[in-house]
């Protein structure tokens, strides 16, 4: 994977700084290693890969919160689309850590408001002090959730690629190696063979790689990690409209498709 990003022209954080697309659309695909090389391959041209200290793979980390009946994660499952989800998102490599509010509307735009911590380690995340007053502004002003019924639920990690296209209109991210540790069953699942790669765009400009995903028949297929994550690892939720999907994940992981 490595020799093929190194292929790629690089892109530094200070040069992507203009591409933050903060109000955004999102498409979403799901495929595996072996065809996320083939479009790679493809892509190398057409697009520049995010390098972090010479690196082009980076390692994030994620804790969610929601409701001990976790209403954040029934309200997406339940196929509304106005929804939000709260969450600390870690730059492990770069030491940079933000708490997270994003909302979906639905017109399908999604808007991400955050605010850098100074007091977060993504290996100890349960001292975290989600009621501290120093968030109070924050999560009153973006958040419709009260920051004292919220409870840490599901941690996440996983390996990031990032592509911007040469126009700079556009973010790709591919996401591999998952892994999810469920806070409230102790439950753990690695997904390592899946990828997930999401287009980031404002509105529907033209995308170079949408052709590309379609030579190759990655199709358009919602994940969200935290709904994803909590079904595979929480089995007294319900997941009767996610029930496709999961099933989807279950056939990549046994190399059925």
């Amino acid at each position: 994977m490595q020799e093929i990003l190194n292929q790629f022209d690089p892109i530094t954080l200070d040069e992507m700084s203009g591409i933050r697309l903060m109000n955004r659309t999102d498409t979403k695909f799901v495929t595996t290693r072996p065809m996320l090389e083939r479009l790679l391959a493809m892509a190398r041209h057409d697009y520049f890969a995010q390098a972090i200290g010479g690196q082009r793979i980076a390692a994030y980390f994620t804790v969610y919160f929601d409701t001990p009946d976790c209403n954040m994660y029934t309200v997406h499952e339940t196929g509304h689309t106005n929804r939000q989800k709260l969450r600390v998102r870690s730059y492990v490599d770069s030491h940079l850590n933000f708490l997270e509010v994003k909302t979906k509307n639905n017109r399908g735009r999604t808007k991400k408001k955050r605010v850098a911590l100074d007091d977060f380690n993504p290996d100890d995340s349960a001292r975290f002090d989600l009621q501290a007053d120093c968030y109070g502004e924050f999560l009153q002003q973006y958040l419709r959730y009260d920051p004292q019924t919220l409870c840490r639920q599901l941690e996440n990690r996983f390996d990031r690629i990032t592509l911007v296209n040469k126009a700079k209109t556009e973010r790709l991210t591919i996401d591999t190696n998952l892994r999810f540790c469920n806070v409230a069953t102790g439950r753990r699942r690695a997904m390592d063979d899946i990828v997930i790669i999401e287009l980031k765009r404002d509105g529907l400009q033209p995308s170079p790689i949408l052709h590309m995903l379609r030579d190759l028949r990655i199709k358009p297929h919602g994940f969200s990690k935290y709904v994803i994550g909590s079904a595979l690892t929480n089995p007294n939720l319900h997941c009767n409209r996610m029930k496709p999907k999961v099933n989807d994940i279950e056939r990549l992981l046994n190399r059925e498709l």
